[in-house]
């Protein structure tokens, strides 16, 4: 009997602990990550496979309450993609309060619009590289 105590004990003591994502959590990722933006698109396809400075980014990834649209999370960057819906009052609120929180956790958030990714891809891809080059904390 004892020995099948110990045995028990030494099972649950060398079990990894996970954290798991929930459910629904998963599935607005998977969901967002199926239904990007035009801007997202080609944004994601100058990012993906380390293309941008060997930096490895992931997209719509889930942090604490939010989405991250792109995340490095080596380089403690996250890169928005803003539309115009993100110009009325309501929305720059709700996006000032994500930021305060992301920046909470470390993190430098990085905005960019739409139109910026459309017509300038190169443009937006020099500010990420400036922003991956300038260490956490040190400014945007």
């Amino acid at each position: 009997m004892r020995a099948a105590l110990r045995r028990k004990a030494v099972l649950l003591v060398s079990t990894p602990v996970m954290s798991v994502t929930p459910r629904r959590t998963t599935r607005r990722a998977q969901l967002l990550r199926k239904t990007p933006s035009e801007a997202g698109k080609r944004l994601w396809g100058s990012l993906r496979d380390r293309r941008l400075k060997d930096c490895k980014f992931v997209r719509q990834a889930p942090h604490g309450p939010y989405f991250a649209d792109f995340l490095c999370r080596e380089r403690k960057l996250i890169v928005e993609v803003d539309g115009v819906t993100h110009g009325d009052e309501h929305q720059l609120t709700h996006d000032a309060r994500r930021t305060r929180y992301l920046e909470s956790q470390g993190y430098r958030v990085l905005r960019v619009w739409n139109i910026e990714v459309l017509t300038n891809l190169d443009g937006v891809l020099t500010t990420i590289l400036m922003a991956l080059d300038t260490p956490a904390g040190t400014g945007r």
